[in-house]
């Protein structure tokens, strides 16, 4: 036989099957149910995914609530730029702003309450990365990403962009202060 001719027997899941190779079906199909018990375990005990929920928004719908918030909290401002640094009231909704170059505004909360951040972009996708915690999600623009956060030790955390977002990518930085 060449592999030019057809096979001889062309309904070719009627022929039967080989012991070996019944082993490594078997073998592949238990592999595939571990993997897939195993990350439903992970998602619910191995505290790595965040949970949280994605909502369609408008630029201009996102950015008003930003403002009432800085508005109604802001207590100073920070850096060149005069970024407000905003301290919500624990349990309340703050919203940060990614936009070229820069997070805004930066928020200073409490250690142990819990707050829920609300992420938006307002012209390209953007990463948001919380250092040193490592949390990582891509920011859109036109969608609300919503995360409950608690911090659980004080310091200073970092944001930085890590998704390639144009020439001033590698100075978008911004900060969350936890008390």
């Amino acid at each position: 036989m060449s592999a030019i001719s057809p096979p001889e027997q062309r309904i070719w899941w009627k022929a039967p099957l080989d012991k070996l190779e019944f082993i490594w079906i078997a073998i592949a199909f238990v592999w595939s149910l571990v993997m897939f018990v195993m990350m439903i375990w992970w998602h619910i005990y191995g505290n790595q995914n965040l949970a949280n929920v994605v909502s369609k928004t408008t630029k201009e719908m996102y950015a008003a609530k930003t403002q009432a918030v800085v508005d109604k909290y802001t207590v100073r401002t920070e850096t060149d730029k005069q970024i407000p640094v905003v301290k919500p009231p624990a349990g309340s909704d703050i919203y940060l702003i990614g936009r070229l170059w820069d997070w805004w505004p930066i928020y200073e909360l409490e250690k142990g309450k819990t707050y829920k951040l609300h992420l938006s972009a307002m012209d390209y996708m953007h990463g948001f990365s919380l250092q040193p915690q490592n949390i990582n999600i891509q920011v859109h623009p036109n969608y609300d990403h919503t995360v409950k956060i608690t911090p659980t030790q004080a310091g200073t955390y970092s944001i930085v962009c890590n998704e390639y977002c144009g020439v001033g990518h590698h100075a978008m930085v911004g900060r969350i202060y936890v008390k």
